[in-house]
C-alpha cells in the first residue's frame, strides 16, 4: 500500500483515471479494472511482479523499480529518436536487438536521467543491468535499463547498488500503483491501469505504468511506459502491434514540444494463452493495446506541467495524412495557441496562423474551425459565433479543436494541453 504521505497523489490519480475511463470507448472485449485494485500486488498479470526501493537519488521517496517476468518473455520496444539519447537507451537498444525473445526484467531509476554522461554513463547502465540480474537470478542479457530525471549528472551508483541489494532480500511484490509512483519525476500523480481482454480461448490481462509531465513531444514514444501481459505473443507480431499502437497513441501527444533523451516504451508478453498472427484474437488484443496506450497518453497530457486542460486537435480534409499531421502538431505545439487556451480566449487567428506555418499545402480560405461542435471560423474567413458559448467550451477540462482545411482524405489527431505560469515555475528551477 502507498504511504499516507502519498494519498494525495493517489487521490489525484484515481480522479484522473476514473474521469478518462468514463470518457473512453473501450473495445467490447476489454473490461477495465478498477484503479483501486492496482494498490494490491495481484493487479499484475500472472507470472509478473514488481519491486520498489529508496536509493536516495531524490529525497524522501522511492526511486528505483524492478519489473520481473518469471520466465524469459517476448519483448517489443520503441526508443527515442533524439540524437542525444541517454546511456540506458543505448544499452537497452543493444540488449533488445540481441535477445528480443528472452527479456525477463526492466530496471528503472528516477531522479537522474544518466544522459549526456559519456562512457561512464554507459558503464553505469551496464552495472545496473548486471546488479539487477544478480539480484533476481537471471542473465544480464535479459534486463532492459531505463532512467529518468536530470540530464548531465552521473548516477550515484553506490546508492543504486544498495537499493538493488535491498530488493534481492525480499519478494518482488509491490503494487502497480506503487511501481508507477516510483518512476515519477515532475508528475503530480502516478499513472497506472489495466484491462482484462476476452479472447476465444480465455482471458488475458494487459496492464502497465507510465510517467511523463514535461519534456513531452515524443518522436516514437512517451517519457516512459512499461506494459506487461500474460498473453503469449510471437515477438515479431508483438513488435508490429506496439509500433503501430505507439504511432496512434504516444506519438500524438505534446506538452511542450521537447522530445526527451530517455523516451522508451516496452511491453513484455508470455506465460499464458497463445495469440496467433492473422487471427481474430490478434485483432482484439491489438485494439485493447492501442486503447490502453492512448489512455496512458491522455493521462500524460492531462498531467502536463501546470496543465489545466486536455485538448484534442483534429485535422481533416487535408491532401494527405502527412499534411494533416503537420498541421495538427504545429497547432498543438504553438505556445500562442496554448496560452490562449489557458486564458480561455477563442483566438482563432492563432490557430489558423499556426496551421499556415506548418509546411502543409492547403488553402487557408477554405478552412473551418470548430471548438467541439461550435463553428468559430467558416470558409472565406467568416467568423460569427457567440463568445460566451466559446468561453464555456474553453472552460471545460477537456474539449476538441477541429480544423477542416479542404476536402481531401488526409486526417490526423494531436493531443495537447494549455500553457500556464506554473509550467514556467516548475521548469525554471527543475535542476535545483
Amino acid at each position: 500500500m502507498m504511504k499516507l504521505a502519498d494519498y494525495s497523489k493517489l487521490h489525484k490519480a484515481f480522479s484522473a483515471i476514473e474521469t478518462l475511463d468514463a470518457e473512453t470507448v473501450w473495445p467490447e472485449e476489454a473490461s477495465p479494472l478498477s484503479p483501486k485494485e492496482a494498490i494490491h500486488r495481484n493487479f499484475w498479470p500472472a507470472g509478473f511482479s514488481s519491486g520498489i526501493a529508496h536509493a536516495g537519488i531524490k529525497t524522501g521517496r522511492q526511486d528505483l523499480v524492478i519489473i520481473k517476468s518469471d520466465q524469459p518473455a517476448a519483448a517489443a520496444c520503441v526508443f527515442t529518436r533524439n540524437l542525444c539519447c541517454a546511456a540506458p537507451v543505448s544499452l537497452s537498444k543493444k540488449t533488445f536487438h540481441q535477445s528480443p525473445s528472452a527479456i525477463q526484467a526492466i530496471v528503472c531509476n528516477s531522479g537522474n536521467a544518466n544522459a549526456a554522461t559519456g562512457q561512464q554513463g554507459l558503464r553505469d547502465a551496464e552495472k545496473m543491468a548486471g546488479m539487477t540480474a544478480d539480484a533476481i537470478g537471471i542473465e544480464p542479457g535479459g534486463v532492459l535499463v531505463s532512467s529518468t530525471g536530470v540530464i548531465g549528472v552521473p548516477l550515484p551508483m553506490e546508492k543504486i547498488e544498495k537499493a538493488i541489494d535491498s530488493l534481492s532480500a525480499v519478494m518482488l511484490e509491490d503494487s502497480c500503483a506503487n511501481t508507477a509512483e516510483a518512476i515519477m519525476t515532475t508528475d503530480t500523480f502516478p499513472k497506472f491501469f489495466g484491462i482484462n481482454v476476452s479472447l476465444s480461448g480465455g482471458t488475458a490481462r494487459l496492464c502497465g505504468i507510465a510517467k511523463g509531465s514535461g519534456m513531452i513531444c515524443p518522436d516514437m514514444a512517451t517519457m516512459l511506459s512499461f506494459l506487461v501481459t500474460d498473453a503469449d505473443i510471437d515477438q515479431k507480431l508483438l513488435q508490429e502491434m506496439l509500433s503501430d499502437a505507439n504511432r496512434k497513441s504516444f506519438n500524438t501527444i505534446t506538452v511542450d514540444g521537447d522530445t526527451s533523451t530517455n523516451d522508451m516504451v516496452a511491453i513484455l508478453s508470455g506465460n499464458g494463452y497463445t495469440i496467433k498472427a492473422d487471427s481474430h484474437d490478434a485483432d482484439i488484443f491489438y485494439r485493447a493495446l492501442e486503447s490502453l496506450m492512448t489512455f496512458f497518453a491522455k493521462l500524460i497530457v492531462k498531467d502536463g506541467e501546470g496543465a489545466t486542460k486536455l485538448v484534442e486537435i483534429h485535422v481533416e480534409g487535408a491532401a494527405t495524412d502527412s499534411d494533416a499531421e503537420k498541421i495538427a502538431r504545429t497547432v498543438a505545439n504553438s505556445n500562442l495557441v496554448k496560452t490562449a487556451i489557458h486564458g480561455e480566449d477563442p483566438n482563432w487567428g492563432r490557430i489558423i496562423a499556426a496551421a499556415g506555418r506548418s509546411g502543409a499545402v492547403f488553402n487557408p480560405e477554405n478552412t473551418t474551425i470548430r471548438f467541439n461542435d461550435l463553428k468559430i471560423l467558416e470558409p472565406g474567413y467568416r467568423s460569427d459565433f457567440s463568445e460566451d458559448d466559446a468561453k464555456k467550451i474553453l472552460g471545460l477540462g477537456s474539449f476538441s479543436i477541429t480544423l477542416t482545411v479542404d476536402d481531401g482524405p488526409g486526417q490526423a489527431i494531436s493531443r495537447t494541453c494549455d500553457l500556464s505560469k506554473e509550467y514556467i515555475e516548475i521548469n525554471a528551477d527543475y535542476r535545483t
